[in-house]
């Protein structure tokens, strides 16, 4: 993977409910909490592997309640539901970044047929 850009400013925007992310160079990446918390890198939602991964629903009300560096490369966030397991690394909040509205959607469209198969 090529060396993206450092993040050089994270700000939390509570009435977006958004998390706005400028990298070196100017670019901004705007990622909606919900997002981040449905695709939070932890093993409680990706698993421990392959198939594993909980499709969450009902987040979208949920806010970011604190941002705690990790090392030089990464956030570690808490949610409003409690939720402060997943670290997130600059890549992957870029990557996050990258159609935030898209990526929602799918994870939408998974977990109601995750829902529907499990009924």
């Amino acid at each position: 993977m090529a060396e993206r850009a450092w993040p050089i400013q994270l700000i939390f925007k509570s009435a977006e409910r958004e998390l706005r992310v400028t990298f070196e160079g100017g670019e901004e990446r705007r990622i909606p909490f919900e997002l981040l918390r449905v695709e939070s890198p932890s093993a409680e939602v990706q698993g421990h592997g392959p198939g594993q991964k909980k499709w969450l629903t009902g987040k979208d009300a949920v806010e970011v309640t604190a941002a705690d560096p990790v090392g030089r490369y990464a956030v570690r966030l808490t949610f409003s539901d409690g939720h402060d397991s997943g670290i997130f690394s600059w890549d992957y909040l870029y990557e996050l970044g990258e159609d935030p509205e898209a990526r929602l959607a799918e994870h939408h469209d998974a977990a109601a047929n995750a829902i529907g198969r499990s009924r």
